[in-house]
């Protein structure tokens, strides 16, 4: 069943993403005192005295602003707030009531949606008082939250947001416990069979959900992949490097599989990154290559491949992580031809050798061309990294020093990446070189095209 989505917005600075982070139970957004810190839209699945419901984080709202990346907050502030079925309106009480307050309390109240006016900063009973004046707000009993200590008031709020969006199936108790009301038992029992019935519909349809994170350097054009994928503008695209923040989740359903398209900022040089929120981005990036399945490692057609990208690669590398190197922006390079094609696959194999097994894929985001490969290229480099061999291994034996490697039985042992033990008897004998022979057989005989292989050894006489 389709969740109630709950979106929180309000100026900048007034701890929405504090309040966010309270609610889904983890560090999904950038904290900071900065203002501006969160831009896009971003959604997490949480849940209240058993009911479930989509929290979204917006970026603050400056409605008298005209610079170009205030604006597009704006507007994703905006995309919320139409999509949302409640809206939770954070303001600061300990800054107290302004004229931006007013203006985003304007917006709100055309939306025609139900809200709830959390003044947060209530760090301490003797701040209660300054809930009184945001009455003046008209938009019904404002609620004091202190989201940073995260107190029970932070529960209240979301005792208001589950009796809004499903009045008749629970009403929260004082205690904590929760209490169905009649209404809500009787609407269980009918629903229950159709619940079961959806379910099984939606498992027949979704045979296995795939998370592809979205990774490169500033400005190579991620955020306008992932847009003209998903076919609205779920995360900000300018030309200034450094704008997507926070890796930002975006789902959409191809050729009947759930697809989580996970936007990322661009990593920079570690020299070039000032500690604070870029730091903590290029860290939400890295982890964004961690949890995801498959990673989609963007670099610009126009540019020579850096000693970044190669440290990028090297990450993706380290994860165990299955890949598709795209060359974005192609669109802007003449003389296109399938020679000027295989000859940059080559450069791109060559100078990322630990991506050699990726893919490439040469797209444009500005023409959408090849979009739909990318997640072709990405479904089978997935498909690849779950491959499991039934056959036992035995590799030729390999001399070292005058010793030869005695190669018993090799076996796969794991998925994601596929994973080789061979039984040997000194795993001391197995150099680099003889480890690249035997991936470079393995791949011959089994494919595994798009996914990193790793192989161990075991000493015979070890159990």
């Amino acid at each position: 069943m389709t969740k109630h989505v709950v979106a929180i917005v309000g100026r900048p600075n007034v701890g929405k993403s504090t309040f966010f982070n309270r609610c889904v139970g983890a560090k999904h957004a950038i904290v900071d005192d900065q203002p501006g810190v969160t831009r896009d839209r971003i959604y997490r699945e949480t849940e209240w005295c058993g009911q479930e419901f989509v929290l979204v984080d917006t970026g603050g709202i400056l409605t008298e602003s005209t610079d170009e990346i205030t604006t597009q907050v704006y507007d994703q502030a905006r995309l919320a707030v139409t999509e949302a079925d409640l809206i939770v309106f954070m303001v600061d009480g300990k800054a107290g009531l302004n004229g931006a307050d007013e203006d985003v309390a304007n917006l709100l109240r055309r939306s025609k949606k139900p809200i709830i006016v959390a003044v947060n900063k209530i760090d301490d009973p003797k701040d209660e008082p300054n809930v009184l004046e945001f009455y003046q707000l008209g938009l019904g009993d404002p609620m004091p939250v202190s989201a940073m200590r995260g107190s029970g008031d932070v529960g209240d709020v979301l005792d208001k947001i589950v009796a809004l969006i499903n009045p008749e199936r629970e009403v929260p108790k004082k205690n904590g416990k929760v209490k169905k009301s009649k209404t809500a038992r009787l609407a269980d029992a009918e629903t229950a069979e159709i619940q079961a019935k959806e379910e099984e519909a939606r498992l027949a349809e979704i045979q296995s959900k795939i998370a592809i994170a979205i990774v490169g350097k500033p400005n190579v054009g991620k955020s306008s992949i992932v847009n003209a994928m998903i076919g609205e503008k779920r995360s900000i695209v300018t030309n200034v490097p450094g704008t997507t923040r926070d890796a930002i989740d975006s789902t959409i359903i191809y050729k009947g599989r759930e697809l989580t398209l996970v936007d990322t900022a661009g990593i920079r040089r570690k020299s070039k990154v000032d500690y604070g929120i870029e730091a903590f981005s290029v860290v939400r990036s890295l982890r964004a290559i961690s949890r995801s399945e498959v990673v989609v490692f963007v670099m610009d057609a126009t540019q020579e491949i850096s000693d970044q990208d190669q440290k990028i690669g090297a990450k993706i590398d380290e994860a165990g992580r299955a890949c598709v190197v795209v060359v974005n922006k192609w669109d802007l390079i003449d003389n296109k031809t399938s020679k000027l094609m295989n000859e940059f696959t080559e450069k791109v194999k060559s100078d990322l050798r630990m991506l050699a097994f990726a893919p490439v894929v040469f797209t444009s985001a500005e023409t959408k061309q090849r979009l739909t490969k990318i997640l072709d290229v990405a479904e089978a480099a997935y498909a690849e990294t779950q491959r499991r061999i039934s056959t036992g291994l035995v590799p030729p034996p390999s001399g070292k020093r005058g010793k030869r490697l005695k190669v018993y039985y090799g076996t796969q042992v794991s998925v994601g990446p596929p994973t080789f033990i061979l039984f040997v008897n000194d795993s001391k004998l197995l150099t680099n070189s003889y480890k690249v022979y035997l991936e470079r057989k393995l791949r011959e005989a089994f494919g595994f095209v798009g996914t990193p292989i790793r192989i161990a050894t075991r000493d015979k006489k070890e159990k």
